[in-house]
Order: C-alpha cells, then sequence, then structure tokens
C-alpha cells in the first residue's frame, strides 16, 4: 500500500448562490483540502478508501449510524468492523441502506437494527453519484434511493463520500442516470409523464433493467421499478424539480438529496478535500 503523507493544508471560504425559490438562501461553504506531495498517484479504490476513511473519524462510540450502500459505503462499513474488532469502536449501532449492505455488515458482527426502533440517527455516511456546489447530490444510481433517502433525512449529520469525478457544476450535468422509484403498476405510463416533465431540458427516460442480459426490469429491495432520467442540460431549480416529481401518483421517490449533506469528502488524484457547509 503506497504511503501517503499530507503536507498541504489550505482551506477557502466561498459563497455559492444557487437557482432556487427565494426561501431557499445562499450558503456559506468552506472547503479544506488536503494533499500529498510526495505520494504516488493512487487508484481509485486506493482513493475512495482514504475519502471512506477519513469519513470514519467522524464515528464516535456508541453512535447509532445510517450505512449507505455503493462501492464507497462498502468502504466504510468494512472499516467500521475493523475498528469495531479491535475494540477501538464499542456499542455502535447500524442502521444499513440496503439488503447489500444489511449482508455486509452482518458479515463483520456489526450490530444492526431500524429506523422502527431507531428514529434518531446520529451520523449517516453514503456516496453520491452527483455534488454540486451547493451540496446538493444525485443518489440511487445503485438502486437504495429510498432506504437512503429515509436513513439519511433522519441523520443528524450526513457525510458524503465521493470521488471527484461526482462533482457537476449542475444536478443532471454529468449525462447519467437521476433515478426515479416507481410503483410497477403502470410504470410507462409514468415513465412517459416524467419524460415530458423535463422536455425543455432534453431529458430521455429509461426503464432501469435487471443488467443480467435479459430484457427484466431490475428491483429494488422495495419491489419497485426504477426509471431512470438522463438530461442534455443541467437542472435549473432542483427543489422545483423535486416537488413536481414527487407530486406524481405512483412516483415512491426521487434521486435528488437535496439540503440533506452537512459535508462532502472529495478524493482526488493527489489526495482528499473536505468541503462543509
Amino acid at each position: 500500500m503506497a504511503s501517503l503523507s499530507f503536507l498541504h493544508l489550505s482551506s477557502a471560504t466561498r459563497f455559492t448562490p444557487r437557482a432556487t425559490p427565494l426561501n431557499h438562501r445562499a450558503r456559506t461553504q468552506k472547503s479544506f483540502s488536503i494533499r500529498s506531495q510526495s505520494a504516488p498517484v493512487l487508484s481509485q479504490d486506493e482513493l475512495k478508501k482514504l475519502a471512506a476513511d477519513k469519513a470514519v473519524d467522524s464515528v464516535k462510540s456508541g453512535m447509532v449510524l445510517g450505512l449507505g450502500t455503493g462501492s464507497t459505503a462498502a468502504f466504510v462499513v468494512d472499516k467500521l468492523g475493523q475498528l469495531l474488532s479491535t475494540g477501538q469502536l464499542s456499542n455502535i449501532v447500524g442502521i444499513p441502506t440496503s439488503k447489500r449492505t444489511q449482508e455486509q455488515a452482518a458479515s463483520l458482527n456489526i450490530p444492526l437494527s431500524t429506523l422502527d426502533l431507531h428514529p434518531h440517527i446520529d451520523l449517516a455516511i453514503d456516496g453520491a453519484d452527483e455534488v454540486d456546489p451547493n451540496l446538493d447530490l444525485v443518489k440511487g444510481r445503485g438502486g437504495a434511493l429510498l432506504r437512503e433517502k429515509m436513513v439519511e433525512a433522519a441523520s443528524s449529520s450526513f457525510i458524503v463520500v465521493a470521488d471527484d469525478s461526482k462533482l457537476v457544476s449542475g444536478l443532471g450535468g454529468s449525462g447519467l442516470a437521476m433515478p426515479v422509484e416507481v410503483v410497477q403498476f403502470c410504470w410507462k405510463y409514468n415513465l412517459v409523464r416524467l419524460e415530458g416533465l423535463f422536455k425543455e431540458l432534453g431529458c430521455e427516460a429509461k426503464l432501469r433493467l435487471a443488467g443480467d442480459g435479459s430484457e427484466k426490469p431490475y428491483v429494488t429491495d422495495n419491489m419497485n421499478y426504477i426509471v431512470d432520467l438522463y438530461f442534455k442540460n443541467p437542472i435549473k431549480d432542483g427543489f422545483a424539480a423535486g416537488k413536481e416529481i414527487s407530486a406524481m401518483e405512483g412516483v415512491v421517490e426521487h434521486g435528488l438529496f437535496l439540503g440533506m449533506a452537512t459535508s462532502v469528502i472529495i478524493a482526488g488524484k493527489t489526495g482528499v478535500e473536505v468541503m462543509t457547509k
């Protein structure tokens, strides 16, 4: 494993306005970066692990934790299991956001529970598919958006871990999927409506497939389908877009996570940057 030396610490404060309704005021965002000037360039997985370890530094014994889903969140769960096994952490309770995270955490002997028994969560750590300058997110390309949003909305703090390829100037700007979870009943009806809702942004809506080579739809842990929205242009107003999507009958949840993240840890080619509100 590469040996890292963190030689440069910089901080900056900037104001980042956003095109939102008037009741959503611009936030102050602080950015702290830790960069290595002597270490070799790390692989993507090594960067993810470095960022995950940084996020786990915020975990204290006795906490109730929201456990995210995805490749970066898996490193977080691995680290928590390691710290519990060595006694460096104790009395942790995890609330998983997917069946696969539940299975991973259970295999590492991390005590698990549910929102029913622990409705107030101290800290959630999860990945993101897009991060804009205001720390608003697109999440859910891994298919766990409903449970992720429920757990993370119940958390006092929400740390996001991602690599620098996830940074966008506006949500939807990557051109990749922005997921919407819908009921199976008349899914095509809602697909057409969702595409029409964002026609001016050049939106294309597609039913997510299982990915096993068949034409079977992907089915979430909640037995729903996912309609993926692909934008040619970024969403102008995330709050308005989320409200319009949620108003549609048959829509369960959308992948816009707005005003939820308290900090974002970004892993880049030369180090880790921590962005906070």
